[in-house]
């Protein structure tokens, strides 16, 4: 049946066109296998790598998703996409140092590409350059002030550095624009609590339980600011679940 498909096909353009219709309709293992045809006849086609190197990332390959993609760099170091899926393979591995470069060139070629700088963004605070980070969240949003999570990003780099009150103003944004995020609430909660206000953070805190009740962290942050906020009952109880949840954490 590939091969019909390959035979059909006849062209590069309409080879492409099978792969990404592949991948788009979720049919992952068909694009890998008709990737691997199309670039054992067309070796020296960038797209058709690039596409057959997002079909392997999309299957879990991600040793082969990479060779494709850096192949496809290669052969058309100019395409921004390739350099972004690239690095969605090594933020996937968490190779933070890796994918920052990849990054960088995509923006180099696209700086609208507001996601990139978000991400570009991460790959910063997770190599401890919390600046830069900051730098990256803050054009992102200027590009797209509704972009996803963006305020939450902001906030925790600033959280990074300390700057508790620039993130609690940045996570409050965040839940205003997007919703009740259970990871959101919980950060409020948690700078609320470093800045010195246990009694504002209580309530964030809380519902954070609420909407996770399973995560010990929350539970141990919570008896925290129950303590510092003189709930000493309330505070036993928050952190007895959390030792409950985490028995291995000493």
């Amino acid at each position: 049946l590939l091969c019909l498909n390959l035979a059909q096909a006849q062209t590069e353009a309409g080879t492409r066109e099978k792969i990404l219709q592949h991948i788009q309709s979720g049919q992952v293992h068909e694009a890998v296998l008709l990737g691997q045809q199309a670039v054992s006849r067309w070796p020296k086609d960038a797209q058709l790598r690039h596409y057959l190197g997002v079909a392997y990332f999309k299957s879990g390959d991600l040793k082969q998703a990479q060779e494709q993609l850096e192949r496809a760099k290669e052969l058309d170091p100019d395409d921004s996409a390739t350099h972004f899926d690239l690095a969605l393979v090594f933020l996937t591995q968490e190779n933070y140092v890796l994918a920052a470069p990849e990054l960088e060139a995509t923006i180099k070629i696209s700086p609208s590409n507001a996601l990139a700088h978000i991400l570009l963004g991460r790959a910063y605070l997770n190599s401890n350059r919390s600046v830069q980070a900051i730098e990256e969240f803050k054009t992102a949003l200027k590009i797209n002030p509704a972009i996803r999570l963006g305020h939450y990003h902001l906030g925790f780099a600033y959280a990074s550095l300390g700057r508790n009150d620039e993130a609690i103003a940045e996570y409050k944004t965040e839940l205003e624009r997007s919703g009740e995020n259970p990871e959101v609430v919980y950060e409020l909660g948690h700078s609320l609590t470093e800045a010195g206000k246990p009694d504002e953070a209580i309530p964030y805190l809380r519902r954070a339980a609420q909407l996770d009740p399973q995560n010990s962290n929350i539970w141990y942050n919570l008896g925290k600011a129950q303590v510092l906020g003189n709930h000493p009952a309330d505070a036993e109880i928050s952190l007895k679940r959390a030792i409950a949840l985490n028995a291995q954490d000493p």
